[in-house]
C-alpha cells in the first residue's frame, strides 16, 4: 500500500541516536553508525522523530510501505512503556480522600475527538484543549484548571485509528471555527507524544495561524511542564 512514511538522508544522518528516543514506536535504531527503520509495520507515519534530528536527516514521504501495525507495536513495547506497566498510588490511611462534590467545568457534547464536528457553533472562537485520554484521570483538578471556560476534545494518540482524520479535523476548527488557541495535555509516557504531532501537523496544514500549547502531566498526576510551539 502506499502511505506516509518517514525518509533517512544517510549523507546528514551523524548517528547521534536522538531519533530513537523520539521514536515511540520502536521503529529506528542506530546501524553501522547510521538511523535506519528496522521494521516500516512500527512506523505510524506521524514523524515524531523529525523535531528530535539536530541534522535534518528525517522527512516525511508517501512511498509504497507495508502499513503500520499498531498491535506489534503494543506487544513490542509493553515490557518497557510506562502506560502498560502496573502501578499503586493509591492514599493510605484516608490521605486525600475528600466528600465535597465537585461542578463539572464541561460545556459541550461530544468530547471525543472522532465525534466533534470541526464546524460545530460551541467551537466557534474558543480555546481548544485536546487532551490524551488519561489526563483527566491522573491530574486531580483537571476540570478547573483545563476545562473551565475552554472547548474539549480527548483522543488516544496509541489507541485510536485514522490519526489523518484528526488533523483535518484540528486543520479545520483552526481555520473554519476560528479557535484562538490550541493546547495539547499529554501524558509523560512515550505513547503520548503522537498527539503533540498530530497537532502540530494541523498547525501547519492550516491558513490561519494560532499559538500551540503542550502541558505534560506526570503518571502520578503532577504538572510537569508546560511549553508554547
Amino acid at each position: 500500500m502506499k502511505r506516509t512514511i518517514i525518509k533517512i538522508d544517510e549523507e546528514l544522518c551523524d548517528g547521534c541516536g536522538l531519533c530513537v528516543k523520539g521514536c515511540h514506536e520502536g521503529a529506528l535504531q542506530i546501524i553501522d553508525g547510521k538511523a535506519r527503520i528496522v521494521n516500516e509495520t512500527y512506523c505510524d507515519g506521524l514523524g515524531a522523530c523529525i523535531g528530535e534530528c539536530p541534522m535534518g536527516a528525517i522527512t516525511l514521504e508517501e512511498r509504497e510501505a507495508k502499513p503500520f501495525n499498531e498491535q506489534a507495536v503494543m506487544a513490542r513495547n509493553a515490557h518497557v512503556c510506562p502506560s502498560a506497566n502496573e502501578m499503586s498510588f493509591a492514599p493510605k490511611n484516608g490521605q486525600n480522600e475528600t466528600n465535597v462534590p465537585l461542578a463539572s467545568q464541561l460545556g459541550q457534547w461530544p468530547v471525543q475527538l472522532h465525534l466533534l464536528n470541526p464546524e460545530a457553533s460551541f467551537l466557534r472562537n474558543t480555546n481548544m484543549v485536546l487532551a490524551a485520554d488519561c489526563t483527566a484521570f491522573a491530574f486531580g483538578d483537571f476540570h478547573n484548571r483545563f476545562m473551565k471556560n475552554n472547548s474539549i476534545a480527548i483522543a488516544c494518540p496509541k489507541l485510536d485509528h485514522s490519526k489523518e482524520i484528526y488533523v483535518e479535523k484540528l486543520t479545520a476548527m483552526i481555520d473554519n471555527s476560528s479557535i484562538n488557541t490550541l493546547t495539547i495535555i499529554i501524558m509523560e509516557v512515550p505513547c503520548c507524544g503522537g498527539l503533540l504531532q498530530i497537532a502540530l501537523q494541523a498547525q501547519n496544514n492550516a491558513k490561519r495561524k494560532i499559538p500551540v500549547k503542550q502541558i505534560i502531566i506526570g503518571i502520578k498526576g503532577e504538572l510537569l511542564r508546560e511549553e508554547w510551539f
